[in-house]
């Protein structure tokens, strides 16, 4: 909820459990919300607790058990301890989905596993998250789905 330019959370009653500070905030996912205070992104838990300090650019929600965040201009995973687990180096990144993220890098988007490992190589112009085993990717202006492994199960088409 917002109050006065902050935000704060109320629970499914309307009663105020945190009260508003935040610059920004997001739901809570997998227990831990992305809050902006101080012009950094950090997560707080439901009742409110710093778990992890305010010190990326940007942050997301969590997917999986990591959160894609902007540390340094770069995108990068953390874990709920905020540990760094998947290194700052990528331009762009979407959360995990069935194991597996979109990651660009030099202007082309592929796919790494939770290890940080790239599955799919950065190939396509745009990309999205992984849903019951497929995605939808973009080669120049033609559209089509990729499996897990890269391989097209609908070749790029208008």
């Amino acid at each position: 909820m917002k109050s006065d330019d902050k935000w704060g959370y109320i629970d499914k009653s309307g009663k105020m459990v945190i009260a508003p500070q935040y610059e920004m905030a997001y739901q809570h996912v997998e227990g831990l919300a992305a809050v902006k205070q101080d012009g950094k992104w950090g997560f707080v838990d439901t009742m409110g607790k710093m778990v992890i300090a305010p010190q990326f650019q940007e942050a997301y929600g969590f997917s999986e058990g990591l959160v894609d965040v902007k540390a340094g201009g770069k995108w990068g995973y953390i874990d709920k301890s905020g540990k760094m687990v998947i290194a700052a180096t990528y331009d762009a990144a979407h959360a995990h989905r069935e194991g597996l993220a979109g990651v660009k890098q030099g202007g082309k988007w592929g796919y790494i596993d939770k290890s940080g490992a790239m599955v799919v190589s950065p190939q396509f112009d745009e990309a999205y998250s992984f849903y019951e085993g497929l995605v939808e990717v973009r080669v120049g202006k033609k559209w089509g789905y990729i499996d897990q492994t890269g391989k097209y199960v609908w070749a790029p088409t208008k």
